[in-house]
């Protein structure tokens, strides 16, 4: 690339380049048009799947979810509401900032949810009231 910058510029003309390196990660080189217009239109699919999951009924976005995501079955039947709200509402948040670790976020936790009860030991001890006094919460602390 620091070589020969007009050929690397063609190459990506035509597709997007992998820089490998050496000292670090390897870096994605890829025309802006692209990348913008790739953008559009997850905003546009994230846009239509959460107005479609919010017109339709619950046992029906359950199944189109489950799916996409089969530990769903893991999950309580009174949690799948839970899930259904927290998608859609992920969604709408990525769909509106363009910041997709929003929805990213919300499927991890709610698949490390969905494998806490395959372990019928853990459900029960996470489940339990707690019957220790662990003093105090300290104050938040700047970091």
């Amino acid at each position: 690339m620091q070589r020969d910058p007009k050929s690397v510029a063609a190459l990506a003309d035509s597709g997007d380049v992998r820089v490998r390196r050496r000292d670090g990660a390897a870096l994605l080189l890829t025309r802006e048009d692209r990348i913008v217009a790739a953008g559009e239109g997850a905003v546009a699919a994230a846009r239509a799947l959460r107005n479609a999951l919010a017109h339709l009924p619950h046992e029906v976005a359950v199944e189109v979810l489950t799916d996409e995501f089969p530990w769903l079955r893991l999950l309580p039947e009174a949690d799948l509401p839970q899930f259904v709200s927290d998608f859609v509402t992920a969604a709408r948040i990525s769909a509106d900032l363009g910041e997709w670790s929003v929805l990213a976020q919300t499927i991890r936790e709610w698949r490390a949810t969905a494998a806490v009860y395959t372990d019928p030991g853990l459900v029960r001890e996470l489940s339990e009231p707690l019957s220790e006094d662990h003093g105090p919460v300290p104050g938040p602390t700047e970091a």
